[in-house]
């Protein structure tokens, strides 16, 4: 299964890495976007990239082979950035890029639960060592106001409250393992007609579940403020997002430091993919790319 990195041409352009510059990709996935950086930085220019995923770092090893030891790996949360690039010596850091996105491999090749295609168990941990937290445990044990709160918060699911009933309903007959039940429970719960919408109607309350598990949006918040930090003067910061409430994190973050003078945004809308990228991977429809520049 291929994994294309969204927005390939747009990150290299803002990121603009110059020889033996030093960058960090925070979710090196696959190794698309830090292929195009190590191609530029050269000679000396390392690139440090972090993946909470064991999978994702094993999928970005052929970067070894191709740049050797400008290319650094490292099986760990971008929460601990700091502390990350300390460890590893990287120096100077030039740019950071952080891709939000999921990669094809995760969604539907790691039987995590990830996606309502196929049929898997609840988990939907990137990491088995982070935590104990799964959907499955979230759907069968937490109180029905609670999953209703989540499926809002971080779904902004309009069938929350009904979702979350009908979910609290069907455990009684017997606990929810999988996505293809959790799927029919939410079917069950909504009208025929969002059954036939624009995106699949299990689609917001995974997100949401994802979101949950994983503790997604808090960690943006974290590293955001780590990552300026960690910047020299001139330094680069890139983020793209897949949903609004990433993105509303990102934006409001990056106003905020610009009014300090810490930073200087780049581009006032978020840049989002071509109609040429848009053909050759729908996945792209939904991403966005803000970055802003260290004064």
């Amino acid at each position: 299964m291929i994994h294309t990195a969204v927005l390939k041409k747009e990150v290299l352009e803002y990121l603009d890495p110059k020889p033996n510059e030093n960058f960090v990709d925070c979710t090196i996935g696959e190794g698309g976007h830090s292929e195009d950086i190590l191609s530029k930085n050269g000679p000396n220019g390392k690139l440090l990239g972090i993946d909470l995923d064991p999978q994702q770092i094993v999928a970005s090893q052929w970067l070894n082979v191709q740049f050797k030891d400008r290319i650094i790996l490292t099986n760990d949360s971008y929460t601990n950035i700091t502390e990350i690039v300390e460890r590893k010596n990287l120096g100077q850091v030039n740019g950071v890029l952080l891709d939000l996105g999921m990669s094809s491999a995760q969604l539907e090749g790691t039987h995590k639960g990830f996606s309502f295609k196929v049929d898997q168990g609840l988990d939907m941990r990137y990491n088995d060592e982070t935590g104990y937290l799964t959907a499955e445990k979230i759907v069968n044990e937490w109180p029905e106001e609670k999953i209703e709160e989540i499926l809002t918060n971080y779904g902004e699911e309009k069938f929350s409250r009904k979702i979350a009933k009908n979910i609290v309903e069907q455990r009684k007959l017997g606990r929810i393992k999988t996505t293809f039940q959790l799927i029919e429970t939410i079917k069950d719960a909504t009208p025929s007609a969002y059954w036939r919408g624009k995106i699949h109607y299990a689609t917001r309350t995974f997100q949401a579940l994802r979101i949950a598990v994983n503790d997604e949006l808090e960690s943006i918040k974290r590293v955001l403020p780590q990552a300026v930090s960690l910047l020299a003067p001139e330094g680069r910061l890139a983020v793209i997002s897949f949903h609004s409430l990433e993105d509303r994190i990102v934006k409001n973050f990056f106003a905020s430091e610009s009014k300090k003078k810490t930073l200087r945004i780049l581009n006032k809308k978020p840049i989002t993919a071509s109609r040429d990228e848009l053909g050759k991977n729908p996945r792209s429809r939904s991403a966005k790319l803000r970055v802003a520049i260290k004064i």
